[in-house]
């Protein structure tokens, strides 16, 4: 499964680093063996419900945003793990994109996509279905819709420095692409007689409402989910490149502006566009000494800015009409915000420290101890006002994570810092401050680094935390090479053992 073409693998190291728009400035110019289960006693109500009333049934072609119900036990069990033995010293395999829903995980790996069987303990070949892309995986979202449907990009030929110029949108349930398209601009982006660098620009994907959404420099494109139709193409005409999209619950493009002076920085602006037309609903210009912007939220619209330094100095809200609110601050390193922009894999909506719902977005706040003796907390700002609401401590020993939204409360993973507690899946109640245990399980050695956000895809689908490797790397010694792992509750775990596996229907 991991051999392939050696052009198309291209033997790229890729290099986690942040992109400024300095540089675009200047384009624009030119189980796991689980070790142990612990039982903890859990607080409150032992129904298993979720004290919260669920929202109204979604669209099937909404995106996918499930809200969680706390299980009838808290211990945790082995859901999914897939890892392998057979990577040489120094061999490298890029495995972009996890998904999960209630049957399958999914993962990316070079130019093929995989689907395991919930409850498997998977190596290369166990896999339920295999996609297999014309060229490497240049892009993907962590956006599903509500039929278990994602977008991924890729390279049309296996060649060295073919262009990401492909988009298919595939069945994550049963393995089938449901349509691809080849999106190349069909002339050059940015104003009419200017050097096309739109191709300079990696493309980025996402998914809104009925559509997927693709950028690629010199423009936009929006494609129905339903048949692939290509709705409507916006492409440069105001020396503008298309610097990425933000979907969910709207649509954002964020945009690189060059000015009369070729010389002087590009400047940044954020547009809102009416995902079914393309039609601009507003724009909103960010301040001059901002280098970089992703984009957290669409719907409130949020975003991350770095003004002045090298990484996430701010992050801004605004209202329904793309009119500023107010100003969260990171405050030099009091706050994490982290948002992973990668050489090849291009997301501007990547942003997983930063977490924004109920009229709040979410952040941890820095270590405070040593390694072993560790804590710290996680801090709700009003996006109204910037202040402060709510603040959960993750007690002693321990770290806090958040993860996503849930409904209206926030998922957070809790890491023992001393690896001697367990880890949990905590359910943070912003409203009333109240915390509820989902589950507590543990991790081996092995799948520790796993944990790690910024490196590697957390995702809490139908009851159950994954995480997973984004880079296959070979050891110094052979030995297993852990790459994904899921756990479920113990009482989900007998459930699912009940059900028939694909091989005995």
């Amino acid at each position: 499964m991991y051999t392939q073409s050696a052009v198309s693998a291209d033997d790229r190291r890729r290099k986690r680093r942040r992109k400024t728009f300095g540089v675009i400035a200047a384009v624009l110019a030119g189980v796991l063996a689980l070790g142990s289960v612990v039982v903890w006693a859990v607080n409150g109500s032992s129904s298993g419900k979720d004290e919260r009333n669920a929202a109204d049934a979604p669209d099937r072609l909404d995106v996918r945003e499930t809200v969680e119900k706390r299980p009838a036990s808290a211990t945790g069990a082995l859901a999914f793990r897939f890892s392998a033995d057979d990577l040489a010293p120094g061999e490298e395999h890029d495995m972009p994109g996890l998904w999960a829903t209630d049957k399958i995980v999914a993962k990316g790996i070079n130019r093929t996509l995989l689907g395991f069987e919930m409850g498997a303990d998977a190596a290369a070949g166990d896999e339920t279905w295999s996609i297999r892309f014309d060229g490497p995986i240049c892009g993907t979202t962590a956006r599903m819709s509500v039929e278990h449907r994602t977008a991924i990009l890729f390279a049309g030929t296996a060649e060295r420095g073919a262009p990401c110029d492909r988009v298919a949108f595939v069945d994550l349930d049963d393995g089938k692409t449901l349509w691809s398209k080849k999106f190349s601009p069909e002339k050059s982006g940015g104003t009419s007689g200017t050097e096309d660098t739109s191709a300079l620009q990696p493309p980025t994907v996402t998914l809104t409402h009925g559509t997927v959404v693709v950028t690629w420099g010199g423009g936009t494109d929006a494609y129905a989910m339903d048949g692939g139709k290509r709705l409507w193409r916006n492409e440069s005409t105001d020396k503008c490149l298309h610097m990425g999209a933000g979907g969910g619950k709207g649509l954002l493009i964020r945009l690189a502006c060059q000015g009369s002076d070729p010389a002087a920085p590009a400047t940044s602006r954020v547009r809102k566009v009416d995902a079914r037309t393309g039609h601009t609903v507003w724009t909103y210009s960010v301040a001059k000494n901002v280098s970089d912007i992703h984009l957290v939220s669409s719907d409130p619209a949020v975003l991350a800015v770095s003004a002045g330094d090298v990484g996430i100095t701010d992050l801004l809200s605004l209202d329904e009409h793309g009119k500023y609110l107010a100003t969260i601050r990171v405050q030099k390193g009091k706050y994490v915000a982290e948002c992973v922009d990668e050489a090849d894999y291009v997301s501007v909506e990547d942003c997983p420290s930063i977490v924004v719902g109920d009229g709040q977005v979410f952040l941890r706040s820095a270590e405070q101890g040593d390694l072993v003796n560790n804590a710290n907390w996680i801090v709700g700002f009003d996006l109204k006002t910037g202040k402060t609401v709510k603040k959960f401590d993750s007690g002693r020993d321990a770290l806090l994570y958040p993860l996503r939204m849930s409904g209206d409360r926030l998922l957070a993973l809790r890491e023992s810092s001393d690896h001697i507690s367990p880890m949990a899946l905590m359910s943070l109640d912003p409203a009333t401050g109240r915390v509820t245990p989902y589950l507590y399980f543990d991790l081996p050695s092995e799948a520790w680094t796993l944990t790690s956000q910024t490196m590697n895809d957390v995702r809490v689908e139908d009851g159950r935390v994954f995480f997973g490797s984004r880079l296959a790397t070979g050891p110094k010694e052979k030995t297993w090479q852990w790459l994904v792992v899921g756990v479920e509750s113990v009482t989900q775990r007998a459930e699912s053992l009940k059900m028939p596996k694909k091989q005995d229907r």
